[in-house]
């Protein structure tokens, strides 16, 4: 099949279609096969998400982030807990109700309701410079006598300091709760990160048989202490897969920072995995490449569901446990868009130091035990007093090496887009493609037939939106508070003149 994106001349339209088709080949080898007789039409989408939907964006084009789709099925209408639950400094919700610590449905009800309200996303640009001053200080001598001197300084003037919103823009009820991949490190329970099913073990013939995507699906390296895992493990048939978890190496732990880096400033959900996607030197990506297969789009899950986690959670009996719930916001290149913005600041001709940095807040949910002491540690001033009389690198040493000492789990969340694929009815297959156009661009694959449309704001017409705003707060040397939601409009002046267009 072909995806084509529509004709970039109509930089106006909201909708964008994807026309997917069958492949000239298999049409060619079908109409040799027999008699000549009508094509039946590709099925229909489904409304729920199903793996024709999964691989409609399993690819990367090199304009707009095709995002697979993935993550959690839709849970059923619930009546949530109203647990107690209060704020830290940076919005994010800390909870330490004791049903929550009990009791896996009230925690995963609690968590879907609170990851309906979604994170927040301010990029925020600060210029300053340094100055050299000087004053006069007077001052008396052993002798009582005045005298002057001048002495120099440095300070630091701020030229402009502002942010814009960024999270008005968030499609609305677009969260996804994914899971991490059983081959990506994360916290499971444990005081340091550990990989479920490192070798997704397979016993065939006696050998040990490694299917992990993680470089690949080649071999991988285990630890030392495999044999010891393998064997405290379960042990099935012939081909039947172990359970083992492991401690993560440091190379592991490395590769996976960096591929989460990756992975924001390119606006993939959390769910994809390094094995799912590969730029080449063109900058189209391509997962077919990546897989091997155009059959499946390697949507990484972890192989338990939000709800066992919570399970698993609430079965454990250590003192002082905390579970993380993280919202993720994808779909937008952010580090072209930082690239975009920095340019913008420089074409300024500004020759002060600035940043640009992107800032999420209200992005976790934090559950932690009941006791009295666990409420403690909460306490920003107590922890203070505890790093300030030595008394926490104790309370971290019995947390990490107690077997009911202390336990972290951040292995799921919500995701959040900003942009996404949706994919449509079919309106009418007998009807012709769109004409192609030189500067569409395609990306073929073989699972999906149908129809998709974009939905939410481009990267790219967001800046085209701004880009005038930052110029002048840069140049109007502005410092504001609050963030900004609404970029400067043309005057209704310039509007009147004939031949003037509205860039938005």
């Amino acid at each position: 099949m072909i995806i084509t994106d529509p004709d970039n001349n109509l930089k106006h339209h909201q909708d964008h279609l994807l026309d997917v088709t069958e492949s000239f080949a298999a049409i060619s080898a079908a109409a040799a096969a027999g008699p000549s007789r009508p094509i039946e039409p590709p099925p229909p989408f489904a409304e729920n998400t199903s793996a024709a939907d999964k691989a409609l964006n399993a690819e990367l084009a090199s304009s707009d982030v095709f995002v697979p789709l993935g993550g959690e099925e839709p849970p059923p209408e619930f009546t949530p807990y109203e647990a107690e639950y209060f704020y830290t400094g940076n919005q994010d919700v800390v909870s330490h109700d004791k049903h929550l610590n009990d009791d896996g449905e009230a925690l995963y009800r609690f968590l879907l309701s609170e990851a309906r309200s979604p994170p927040k996303l301010l990029v925020s640009l600060h210029g300053s410079h340094k100055e050299h001053r000087y004053r006069t200080v007077t001052h008396k001598d052993a002798k009582g006598h005045t005298k002057t001197r001048t002495e120099s300084y440095e300070e630091t003037i701020v030229d402009f300091s502002f942010s814009i919103d960024l999270s008005q823009h968030i499609i609305p009820n677009s969260v996804v709760h994914w899971s991490v991949p059983d081959e990506e490190p994360a916290y499971r329970g444990k005081m340091y990160k550990e990989v479920d099913d490192v070798a997704a073990a397979f016993i065939q013939g006696g050998t040990l048989s490694s299917t992990s995507s993680s470089n690949g699906g080649g071999a991988i390296r285990l630890p030392d202490d495999v044999d010891e895992l393998l064997e405290s493990a379960e042990v099935g048939g012939a081909g039947q897969r172990k359970n083992v978890r492991r401690k993560a190496v440091k190379q592991e732990i490395k590769s996976a920072k960096q591929w989460k880096t990756s992975r924001w400033e390119r606006g993939l959900p959390p769910w994809i995995g390094p094995g799912s996607v590969a730029m080449t030197a063109s900058g189209v990506t391509g997962a077919a490449s990546a897989i091997g297969t155009t059959a499946e789009a390697n949507v990484l899950k972890s192989s338990k569901t939000l709800r066992e986690w919570a399970d698993e959670y609430c079965a454990s009996d250590k003192w002082l446990k905390e579970f993380t719930y993280e919202k993720v916001i994808y779909g937008w290149n952010i580090g072209a868009l930082q690239a975009a913005i920095t340019a913008a600041v420089k074409s300024t001709y500004y020759d002060g130091d600035f940043e640009v940095n992107f800032n999420i807040s209200h992005s976790k949910i934090h559950i932690r035990t009941d006791s009295p002491f666990a409420r403690l540690l909460s306490k920003t001033w107590f922890k203070v007093l505890l790093w300030v009389f030595l008394i926490y690198p104790f309370i971290w040493l019995y947390k990490r090496f107690h077997h009911r000492g202390g336990g972290r789990w951040e292995v799921c969340g919500g995701a959040y887009a900003l942009k996404r694929w949706q994919p449509l009815d079919e309106e009418d297959p007998s009807a012709p493609p769109p004409p192609f156009s030189e500067t569409d661009e395609r990306v073929a694959h073989g699972a999906v037939s149908g129809h998709a449309k974009l939905v939410g704001m481009k990267e790219g017409e967001w800046f085209q939106r701004w880009e005038a705003t930052i110029k002048r707060g840069v140049t109007g040397r502005t410092r504001l508070r609050d963030p900004m939601i609404s970029p400067d409009r043309s005057t209704p002046e310039a509007t009147m003149l004939d031949g003037y267009r509205v860039s938005y």
